[in-house]
């Protein structure tokens, strides 16, 4: 009879992965020290639970399972082979979760945790250095993973909950997101060594209506900006080529392969000139965003606090 009520609970729908392993995950740990000791006297003494609830809780494991877990000898138990399979499963889970647990503990320590920070390409090669090596002045232990992307990748990641903070252009506007401006950092108009307007400083955006721009791709916060500013100055930009850094584009104009609007860049490069542009005004707002419903482990909030009193001392002078 009891072979019987086993094999239907086998079968019956509580015998969906999901829901099985909703309902056996609370028993694993009591399974585990029942398994270990052989006694559930001498287990329930050790895990401090009454020893009819544990005594309760094996029994009801094995009906939901349909299988015999333990052999009773009186007030000691011996594990089936069936048992014996499943423990070393359970004993594998445990040791996962208890790694898991360790990581995340290590993870939000105020002195040694873990930033998932992202950045902007263009932001790599100074700025995003020269902060993590200011900010661990005071905080020589924690840690970073660092992500480089563009805008809107980032903030996806951030969704996803693979980054905590991100320094990104321009600065974003959404119900989700808490955004803070820290800097803005001009633009300027790249060309040629040898072109017609290289024996220039200054530039007006309307001047290259007639040139053919390199710019970043779709979807990168620069080449809205690119194509806003240039629909400012009267005229829809003709593209000879997309990419996804801001040095290959230099290396594009230098090549002669069109003109360019982008960041000062952290090293001047030769083969190009870089212009001041008067109008319309080519800037772009640099800021960094988080989740607006996260709550901050210790050392993110401490990295949150730091990038924010950086505000309008973010970029390299």
């Amino acid at each position: 009879m009891e072979h019987q009520q086993r094999s239907r609970a086998r079968l019956s729908p509580s015998s969906d992965t999901e829901d099985m392993t909703k309902l056996l995950a609370p028993r694993l740990a009591h399974f585990a020290g029942v398994a270990r000791t052989e006694h559930v006297t001498r287990a329930a003494q050790e895990m401090r639970v009454p020893q009819s609830t544990l005594s309760r809780a094996m029994v009801r494991l094995e009906q939901d399972l349909g299988v015999d877990l333990f052999a009773r000898h009186g007030r000691t138990v011996s594990l089936t082979p069936a048992g014996r399979t499943f423990l070393a499963s359970v004993e594998r889970a445990l040791a996962e979760i208890g790694r898991a647990a360790e990581e995340v503990r290590a993870d939000a320590d105020p002195a040694t945790g873990k930033v998932a920070f992202g950045f902007l390409h263009t932001m790599g090669a100074e700025t995003v250095p020269g902060l993590i090596h200011a900010f661990r002045a005071d905080h020589p232990r924690i840690r970073f993973s660092l992500v480089q992307n563009y805008g809107e990748a980032m903030i996806e990641r951030l969704r996803s909950g693979e980054l905590d903070l991100c320094l990104t252009s321009p600065v974003p506007d959404a119900p989700d997101l808490v955004a803070r401006r820290l800097d803005e950092q001009k633009l300027r108009l790249v060309v040629p060594a040898d072109h017609r307007l290289a024996s220039r400083k200054r530039v007006r955006l309307a001047e290259a209506a007639d040139e053919t721009f390199v710019t970043l791709e779709p979807g990168y916060g620069m080449r809205r900006i690119t194509d806003d500013l240039c629909q400012e100055a009267g005229f829809k930009p003709r593209i000879a080529f997309e990419g996804e850094e801001a040095e290959t584009l230099r290396g594009l104009v230098a090549a002669g392969l069109g003109v360019a609007l982008l960041p000062p860049p952290a090293v001047p490069r030769p083969g190009v000139v870089e212009l001041t542009v008067t109008a319309p005004r080519a800037a772009r707002e640099i800021g960094v965003a988080w989740l607006a419903d996260r709550p901050d482990t210790p050392p993110v909030a401490a990295f949150k606090k730091f990038l924010l009193s950086r505000r309008g001392n973010l970029l390299p002078t």
